[in-house]
Order: C-alpha cells, then sequence, then structure tokens
C-alpha cells in the first residue's frame, strides 16, 4: 500500500472545508471536503475515508487534486463519453438534406424516413448508426415530423414576394381616377365550399389514443361567398347554390354596400374565371378588383377564415338536409363578423397597407 499523501496546501483550515461544505450543492464535492477536513483535524485516513464513503485510494487521489488544484480540484468532471459518430460540419450536411428532401432520381425515395436516412448516413459518412439513432440525431437537429402544405407544381415564389413588396404601387395603378383622394378600403375575398363530405379538425385527446370524429360521405354542398375588410374589421357574405359569375355579382353589390359612402374599396382575390372582367361581371363603382399572384393562396386571409371557420363551426356535424348547411353557413359566418378583434387578427397583413 503506497504512503499516505501528505496535504500541503494551507489555504483552509478544517473549519473552513466544513463551512465550504455546508454552501455546496455537490454531494460528492461534499464527501471530499469532510474527508479531507476530518485528516486535517488528525484522523485516519482509513476512518476519513470510510466515513465519506470511499477507500482510502480514493481519497490519496483527492489529497493530490487538492495539492494541486485547491478546492476547484475536487469538483465533479463529467466524461466527455465517446467521442460524436458525426462532426458538427456532417451533422450540418444532414440537416440541410432533410430539409431540402430527397431527389427520387438519386435516393430513389419521396420522403426520408429513418430507414432512408441510416442508409444514406452509411453511404455519405461511412458511419453505421441505428434508426433509433437517426430520430434522436433529427431531433437534436430541431427537426420534427410535419404534414406539409400542398402546393402547386406552378406556384411563383418570386411573384408572392413582388406583390407583397409593390402592393401600395399595384393599388395606387389599378385605381381609376375618381377614386384618387377619396378614403380606401382595403377588402380580400374567396369562396369556399361546405357540404355533407366535410373535413376534421385537430382535438385534444390521450397520447397514444386514436380519437374518432363522424365524417358524412354524402354529397350535397353549397359556397358561402365572404369578404373581409380588416381595416374596419368587417365583412361580408353571400351563401350561393353555385359559384360562377352571377353569384360573384350578387357579392359584389353585397360587398359594395358595405363600403363607407365616400369611399374606395380595393378587393384582392384569385384569379377563379368568374372573378375576371367581362361583359358578364358586374364591378360596382366604389369598388376595385386587384388579382392575385397565380396559385398563391398563402397571400389571401380569406383561406385563414375559412380554416377557423371550418375547425370551430362547421366540422364534426352531420346536416340531412340543404337548409340546415344553409343554417350552419349563415351561423359559423355571423359567429366570425360579431368578432371584430377576431377578424383583425386573421386578416391584417402588414405588406397590405396603402396610403395615399
Amino acid at each position: 500500500m503506497s504512503a499516505p499523501l501528505e496535504i500541503r496546501r494551507v489555504d483552509y483550515t478544517s473549519a473552513e472545508l466544513r463551512a465550504l461544505s455546508g454552501r455546496c450543492r455537490d454531494g460528492a464535492q461534499v464527501r471530499r471536503l469532510l474527508a479531507l477536513a476530518l485528516v486535517l483535524e488528525g484522523r485516519s485516513r482509513t476512518e476519513a475515508a470510510a466515513l465519506n464513503g470511499m477507500d482510502r485510494q480514493t481519497l490519496r487521489d483527492w489529497v493530490q487534486r487538492y495539492n494541486d488544484l485547491g478546492v476547484e480540484g475536487l469538483t465533479s468532471r463529467s466524461s466527455p463519453g465517446r467521442a460524436p459518430a458525426l462532426s458538427e460540419h456532417q451533422m450540418a450536411e444532414l440537416r440541410e438534406l432533410v430539409i431540402n428532401g430527397p431527389d427520387p432520381e438519386i435516393h430513389k425515395v419521396v420522403r426520408w424516413r429513418c430507414v432512408d436516412l441510416k442508409a444514406e448516413v452509411a453511404r455519405r459518412f461511412s458511419v453505421e448508426v441505428h434508426e433509433s439513432t437517426i430520430a434522436r440525431w433529427l431531433h437534436e437537429l430541431d427537426l420534427t415530423r410535419l404534414q406539409p402544405r400542398p402546393v402547386h407544381p406552378k406556384k411563383d415564389v418570386e411573384a408572392e414576394a413582388a406583390f407583397k413588396k409593390n402592393f401600395a404601387d399595384l393599388v395606387r395603378q389599378a385605381l381609376p381616377q375618381d377614386a384618387i383622394g377619396r378614403p380606401l378600403e382595403i377588402w380580400f375575398q374567396d369562396e369556399a365550399r361546405v357540404g355533407q363530405k366535410g373535413g376534421h379538425a385537430y382535438i385534444w385527446a390521450p397520447i397514444g389514443s386514436r380519437p374518432r370524429m363522424v365524417r358524412d360521405n354524402r354529397h350535397v354542398s353549397t359556397y358561402i361567398f365572404g369578404a373581409i375588410c380588416p381595416g374596419r374589421a368587417t365583412g361580408a357574405a353571400m351563401i350561393m347554390p353555385y359559384a360562377n359569375t352571377g353569384a360573384m355579382n350578387a357579392h359584389l353589390q353585397e360587398i359594395s354596400a358595405e363600403v363607407e359612402p365616400g369611399s374606395h374599396a380595393v378587393l384582392v382575390c384569385d384569379g377563379a374565371g368568374w372573378h375576371q372582367r367581362g361583359r358578364k361581371l358586374l364591378v360596382p363603382q366604389n369598388i376595385t378588383l386587384l388579382s392575385l399572384p397565380a396559385y398563391s393562396p398563402e397571400l389571401n386571409p380569406m383561406e385563414n377564415v375559412w380554416a377557423y371557420l371550418r375547425q370551430n363551426k362547421l366540422c364534426a356535424l352531420v346536416w340531412e338536409t340543404y337548409d340546415q348547411i344553409l343554417d350552419a353557413c349563415q351561423s359559423a359566418w355571423h359567429f366570425l363578423i360579431n368578432d371584430p378583434d377576431r377578424i383583425r387578427s386573421i386578416g391584417a397583413r402588414q405588406w397590405a397597407c396603402v396610403s395615399l
């Protein structure tokens, strides 16, 4: 057995070491401080070690650390563990690979699964890991499984950005001469089909369960033509049996009646056929139409309105008759229109502010 190692430092007395142990939150460091205090008080090394849950050799090692580093040498140090399988650069490359998605021609898959990423990691980095390790890495990279939003293949992201950036200029160019100098209102318009073949919404349920929600398989339906003006927190709607130019004309008249007297409204809508100017579309004098870029529903707040009404008023219901569908649509729209703060919250867009 090696000879006892003497405590050479005189920074602290035994009483001061005990005082330090009383303020320390690391239980292992407390035992080391108390063991050294006992040695300084003249207790045998065997007794000091046993009273603090260690053997003599361990106590000797801590005395050595104390002599070299002082009290800081008695702190617990976590093991660095095994070196990571992938470097930071490789993990960043993995994250970019997942976000960009697979190339069907190269990777032979249309979406990434853990088993696919396991094979790709082995091919790229020559590292073999379990699928559970891939899942853990993805969580560490702040990635999770989400339901993608549908997007049209002809969608033009640059056109959307230009529309938002130049919205004020587009409005000024579209306004007729007699609207210059009048108060301006920005409205958004869209249609939604509501019927027996409804949809589902998210609900709270126990983890691991699969809750049920009724969904009719019949096809009787109607259309809500809706429009909101976030600036005034108001709206106008018509419930129509069809989506066509005649229905749009009726809705334009309803919107026109809701525009403040003396004001002019710019009505932002998509490029549906019944929104196009022509001999059959009758646009009131106090309304100017402004078309959104093609395949850009994200720019229309009415899409958010429909999602809100479907999730809160128009799902988990079975309608036996057409009249019941009409009543449900009317009730849902009144629910929205009687909540001005909700209209502002859903419909306000910073890029849709225009000052003339």
